[in-house]
């Protein structure tokens, strides 16, 4: 069996102080990909950047105290690579990727955008990029015989299912039909496979994000945009997937909540 957990953690040394490193020990994951980390290696306590019985690899971004990636693992990678050949995204810590056995796994932080800011153009360039190495990863990773999982925040909710509110979101980034027309190309095109959907067929949610303004836990009103997208044959092999939703709003340690997919590998 193979656990692999996605989390955006919201600033990883605030989420250490509100219950990220007791959650990371009792969990059961082989794999913890982190995204908005916001730290350097060397800014962390060091529990969280070498916990035991884990190796670890972070992709920080230039720009200080934003983004940046990570990946934990039980066991050593047999690689580790940052970012994906982009001049522009290389260094703006939104990728990572580790080659274990019969598997590679990547953490992303997708580009979250804001209709009608420069934000949003740096999605969409994000995007136009991302794709074609979506295919590329697949393509090498099958010729060693290696399958593919990406887990991240893709800050993007595919369908109506995905967003509690839907209705008033149709013009906002993460909703917008350009962008889900984009992941409908990564499943279509890129052939992979949204496994917690694939698992949860028809479902509402389960939601993974829940904004901090108002009542948005309390009411479940939140967006799903935290996925698990694997190579078809290794989303094949997922035997079960949940969200890791906290039992209430102040034991929370992020605005979003890990998730976590069992492969039987």
């Amino acid at each position: 069996m193979l656990t692999v957990t996605s989390v955006n953690v919201n600033g990883v040394r605030a989420a250490a102080r509100k219950g990220f490193l007791p959650w990371l020990t009792a969990t059961d994951a082989d794999v913890v990909c982190l995204q908005e980390v916001r730290a350097e290696a060397d800014q962390m306590p060091a529990a969280v950047r070498e916990p035991k019985g884990w190796f670890t690899a972070f992709a920080p971004s230039a720009a200080k105290g934003r983004a940046g990636v990570a990946l934990y693992t039980r066991r050593e990678p047999d690689e580790v690579r940052v970012g994906f050949g982009s001049t522009e995204f290389d260094t703006s810590g939104r990728y990572i990727e580790a080659d274990l056995p019969g598997v590679t796994v990547a953490s992303l932080y997708l580009p979250a955008g804001e209709v009608d800011t420069p934000r949003q153009e740096e999605k969409t360039r994000f995007m136009a990029e991302f794709l074609p190495y979506l295919k590329t990863l697949r393509q090498r990773a099958a010729a060693t015989g290696r399958e593919v999982v990406v887990c991240g925040d893709w800050n993007i909710a595919h369908d109506k299912a995905d967003i509690r509110n839907w209705r008033g979101n149709l013009k906002s980034s993460g909703f917008l039909p350009e962008e889900r027309e984009w992941l409908t190309r990564v499943y279509e095109e890129a052939e992979y496979t949204d496994v917690m959907r694939a698992l949860h067929p028809g479902a509402e949610g389960p939601y993974t994000w829940w904004s901090y303004r108002g009542r948005a836990f309390d009411n479940d009103s939140g967006w799903r945009i935290d996925l698990v997208c694997a190579s078809r044959a290794m989303a094949s092999r997922a035997v079960k997937g949940f969200v890791e939703r906290a039992d209430a709003h102040e034991n929370r340690w992020s605005d979003q909540a890990p998730v976590t997919v069992v492969f039987d590998h």
